[in-house]
């Protein structure tokens, strides 16, 4: 563990809530979950609950149904569409 000394500083890590590794909060996108969705705080600058997922293909899928239980749990919608599964698709195929 470093100490104030060490020229070595902390590093904060998170975990991705899809696939629940521990990265550097550096390497993960960080966003809030409002009733209308998902909102990505790309600059880091917003005061509320702060959520981290990973980079990778299958996070973003996995970020829908993710996103859908946080809804149904906190907000009691049920409705909503996914938008993380069709944006990771059109990334893939843009890659082909």
């Amino acid at each position: 563990m470093p100490n104030k000394n060490s020229s070595m500083g902390h590093k904060p890590q998170r975990t991705c809530v899809v696939c629940r590794s521990r990265k550097e909060q550096d390497s993960l996108l960080s966003f809030i979950l409002l009733s209308q969705g998902i909102v990505f705080d790309l600059r880091r600058r917003l005061q509320k609950r702060k959520y981290y997922v990973c980079h990778s293909r299958q996070c973003l899928i996995g970020l829908d149904k993710w996103e859908r239980q946080q809804l149904k749990r906190r907000f009691a919608i049920s409705n909503h569409k996914p938008v993380f599964s069709a944006a990771a698709a059109a990334i893939g195929k843009e890659k082909r």
